[in-house]
């Protein structure tokens, strides 16, 4: 039999959502009789005796922001209780392994981390990693996290509803340079059972979720298991609403998808167009072009959905006309008020193990890796650039009005003029939204 081990699962950070990448791994070491307690870092604090009386704590790092919070946090928790073991897990855990390691972790993580937590808390060895391997999973356990009310919420019509989250399937078939789903699943993906994603969903509607994220990279990877869950879900619970995230390509590629996720629920799709530029979409391997994104937007409009475009503006390739060009497609789409200003400020990301490094020129641009920061500095060849983007990104972090209104006031810092008079931004106060800006 195996011995119990007291274990504290942390989350930093994960859009503020209640952490899946928490209830995950806790229904399969609670399964294995170990005692689990969780600490979400972004909404409480944890209780010191949680800290020091813990066997091994393991921090969920699924994005750039969460490794740059647990890097900070991890050095105090180790104060706090030195004999225990540290586990990092998550996308980012492999990506930043040595960094990891140099703070004192343990065990690094990545992939399909619940079966390798479940060794490690029973004191198998863990040769850390990528774990690709095959599982057949659990429907997450969420006791212990706090209620859903402390989390996102969307708003539509003027209603504000509880949001849940929860992933049908992990991984991507695709790989983006700049991604960094890529040079860890390496094209591949994998399926989350329909069962264990029907009975996750079905727990959190008990606990007021009325709205649920999907959070797969792309929902649209395996379009026949994902339909076959929100058909599922809609006869279920037919008042309940989500939205998904999908790439350009597959939304042009499963055109006919649209009417099923519109019929089912689907409020919104968020999509990673990050440029309109041609050049700079070849460069990141996209995999769509600018007129893809722009009968994307059509597509959705005509299926009544709204499309929630990201981008990543500024990158080494950027032009001025080129990202003026950008704010012009947002008003010809009618989409300003489907973009948070903060995302017409972020500059591209270099990161540990970023396919990025692939590309001469970007070996060839970036400094040397900043710990502090977690990536690989870099500056655009005309600095105006640079300080657009610093400008923007303040501005956004400061603005307390309207889509509308932050969109006319980074016109003007990029332009250097007002808004052309026969730009009309349309009020759409029935655009739905999560309360949390997408961030990374």
């Amino acid at each position: 039999m195996r011995a119990s081990v007291r274990i504290l699962l942390v989350s930093t950070y994960e859009l503020g959502r209640q952490p899946f990448g928490l209830a995950s791994p806790a229904a399969w070491l609670r399964r294995d009789g170990h005692e689990v307690a969780c600490v979400d870092l972004a909404v409480e604090s944890p209780e010191p005796d949680a800290v020091r009386d813990a066997d091994m704590i393991a921090f969920h790092i699924p994005m750039h922001t969460a490794t740059r919070l647990a890097s900070r946090v991890i050095p105090r928790f180790r104060a706090l209780n030195p004999r225990a073991r540290f586990c990092c897990y998550g996308l980012y855990a492999p990506l930043n392994e040595a960094y990891l390691r140099s703070l004192g972790v343990d065990a690094v993580i990545g992939g399909e981390f619940e079966t390798a937590l479940s060794r490690a808390a029973s004191g198998e060895d863990t040769p850390g990693g990528v774990s690709l391997g095959r599982q057949r999973f659990l429907t997450p356990d969420r006791s212990g996290l706090p209620p859903l009310s402390q989390y996102a919420h969307v708003h539509v019509n003027g209603a504000r509803k509880p949001a849940g989250y929860t992933e049908a399937s992990r991984g991507c078939k695709h790989l983006c340079r700049h991604c960094p789903v890529a040079p860890v699943y390496g094209g591949r993906f994998r399926i989350i059972e329909r069962n264990v994603v029907l009975e996750d969903v079905r727990r959190q509607v008990a606990a007021g979720a009325q709205h649920i994220t999907f959070g797969d990279p792309d929902f649209l990877n395996g379009p026949a298991h994902s339909l076959r869950i929100v058909r599922a879900l809609h006869e279920e619970h037919p008042s309940l609403t989500y939205d998904v995230t999908a790439k350009i390509e597959h939304l042009k590629q499963h055109r006919g998808a649209l009417g099923v996720l519109k019929q089912t629920g689907c409020l919104f799709v968020t999509t990673a167009v990050e440029s309109v530029e041609d050049d700079v979409l070849r460069r990141l391997k996209k995999g769509h072009t600018r007129e893809d994104f722009v009968q994307a937007a059509r597509d959705c409009r005509e299926a009544g959905l709204a499309l929630a475009p990201t981008f990543v503006p500024f990158t080494p390739w950027t032009t001025l006309a080129g990202y003026r060009e950008l704010l012009r497609a947002l008003v010809d789409l009618d989409l300003v008020d489907h973009v948070p200003p903060v995302q017409l400020g972020l500059r591209l990301l270099i990161t540990a193990g970023s396919r990025l490094l692939e590309l001469p020129d970007v070996r060839a641009l970036v400094q040397p890796f900043e710990e502090a920061s977690l990536v690989y500095p870099w500056k655009h060849r005309d600095p105006a650039l640079d300080e657009l983007s610093a400008e923007i990104l303040a501005f956004a972090a400061a603005h307390k009005g309207s889509r509308r209104e932050a969109f006319a006031r980074i016109w003007e810092l990029a332009c250097d003029k007002p808004l052309p008079r026969n730009f009309k931004l349309i009020p759409r106060a029935a655009v739905p939204y999560l309360d949390e800006p997408w961030y990374c």
